[in-house]
């Protein structure tokens, strides 16, 4: 069945597939962790239900997608030693240490107190609760550190050796785990992941806004969630600009695809190529829609910088600019789409017409997923535009991969392709049914407001149940 097929290309996507099922499960769950931890704060400094009955609604949701990204982890983890055999072995003595940290002080932190997050309230109490809680985000945070960390040192090798066994060694950790890309990748995730979730958590508010416009909770996910994408968007643009200057300065040829820039005889300033279709079989991007200078100003700061083209590179060197040079038009594309959202929403809110609007409503559920596209499509322009390496530079994919015959490859994929769309399928539409239910007040919870013994002074108990003035 699949003879004449490549096993490297095969077990390629095979890897490529589970990776795009795992990293939107992460993505969603460092963001809402911190989330939820800001909004029990929140009520502890308040001492308003409406943050607490918020809080209720999405940690049922937060339970499911950190259990998904735990087990597709896991999953993934085993094609390092099935398909990847030949990598395991080269790069374990740098990397495998840096996955145990991950699992040491991240993995541990979140599955010691994600129990307590999530049923210990009524037994540990507030103050206690409160602190499980920023533990789990402080968790999810550290395993973004170390897997970037990871991540990053195989874009960008630094302070390792090579034994008489051709194995990478560890010389310097400081340089290994805070190589040149890592503060940029980490960077550039963190905030992905926290407008991701925003974008979620505001298009569930949306909703139900549709719905009634009064409803409490709905309000405080609607709005917080703007503020998110007003704040952290631009945040997220910079840092993808310093992101890309890194990447210029490690990964030329990295940003040659993504501009979808051949000519290696071209002098003077780049052009910025707005759409076209890179054609590698003729080294030319065709139908290319230019605007002169723009390309050397963002990647250089210049009007006259200089960049590489492809033709600069070997051949065999060259990532797939037909790809990349899409997938990264897509991430930036929702990135200023999520900006413009964001100041949609400020004039709004300056017209007191926020919870009304119900076309920025309509705009806010269809941008709930966007996230996620930007995410798969960024984790594909940061992988495939590594390529032909695994470890940038020093090992090529073609010498990491197992010996396995492509059948042994090509049935195991089948069969993942298979389980994953049943089994996450189905966690996908629980967590939809979950958003789906119009958030409550849980009335019927006892100890509903933080006590006065814990120096916090509880706001009244109708505070969030009764029917908001429209113009707030």
């Amino acid at each position: 069945m699949f003879e004449g097929f490549d096993p490297v290309n095969l077990a390629r996507f095979q890897f490529a597939f589970t990776v795009a099922f795992h990293i939107i499960f992460p993505a969603f769950s460092i963001g809402l962790a911190s989330y939820l931890a800001v909004l029990e704060g929140l009520w502890l400094a308040t001492g308003k239900p409406v943050y607490m009955d918020t809080f209720k609604y999405w940690v049922k949701i937060f339970a499911v997608s950190f259990g998904m990204g735990v087990v597709s982890g896991i999953v993934m983890s085993y094609q390092f030693g099935t398909n990847w055999s030949v990598f395991s072995d080269k790069t374990g003595p740098v990397l495998g240490p840096l996955m145990g940290y991950e699992v040491l002080s991240a993995f541990f932190l979140e599955a010691g107190f994600l129990g307590i997050m999530l049923f210990g309230q009524k037994r540990v109490g507030n103050g206690l609760h409160f602190f499980a809680t920023l533990v789990v985000a402080l968790g999810t945070l550290f395993s973004a550190f170390w897997i970037l960390s990871v991540n990053s040192w195989m874009q960008t090798p630094q302070g390792y050796g090579v034994n008489a066994a051709g194995q990478f060694v560890p010389e310097d950790w400081w340089a290994i785990v805070f190589n040149p890309s890592f503060p940029y990748r980490l960077v550039h995730m963190v905030l992905a992941a926290y407008l991701t979730t925003a974008f979620v958590v505001g298009g569930v508010g949306a909703f139900h806004l549709l719905r009634n416009r009064y409803n409490a909770s709905a309000r405080v996910m609607f709005s917080m969630a703007l503020w998110m994408a007003l704040i952290v968007a631009p945040i997220q643009i910079f840092a993808g600009d310093q992101h890309g200057l890194n990447t210029l300065e490690y990964q030329p040829a990295k940003i040659a695809a993504m501009e979808g820039h051949f000519e290696a005889d071209a002098k003077g300033p780049m052009p910025l190529t707005l759409f076209g279709i890179p054609d590698m079989e003729e080294a030319r991007t065709k139908y290319a829609l230019d605007i002169p200078y723009l390309g050397s100003l963002i990647l250089t700061h210049s009007w006259d910088g200089e960049i590489k083209g492809l033709k600069d590179f070997p051949r065999e060197e060259w990532p797939n600019a037909t790809v990349i040079f899409w997938t990264f038009r897509v991430m930036v594309a929702i990135g200023f789409a999520m900006l413009g959202i964001g100041l949609w929403s400020v004039w709004k809110r300056m017209r007191g017409s926020l919870y009304e609007s119900s076309w920025l409503q309509r705009a806010m559920i269809l941008m709930s997923p966007a996230g996620f596209v930007a995410v798969i499509c960024g984790w594909i322009t940061t992988e495939m535009g590594r390529q032909p390496y695994t470890v940038y530079g020093v090992l090529k994919t073609a010498e990491s991969h197992s010996p396995i015959a492509a059948a042994g490859v090509g049935g195991s994929l089948i069969a993942f392709v298979i389980v994953y769309f049943l089994l996450f399928g189905a966690g996908t539409f629980y967590i939809l049914r979950l958003m789906s239910h119009e958030p409550r007040p849980l009335e019927d919870e006892p100890a509903r407001q933080p006590t006065r013994s814990a120096g916090i002074t509880p706001a009244p108990s109708l505070e969030g149940r009764t029917r908001p003035d429209p113009a707030r």
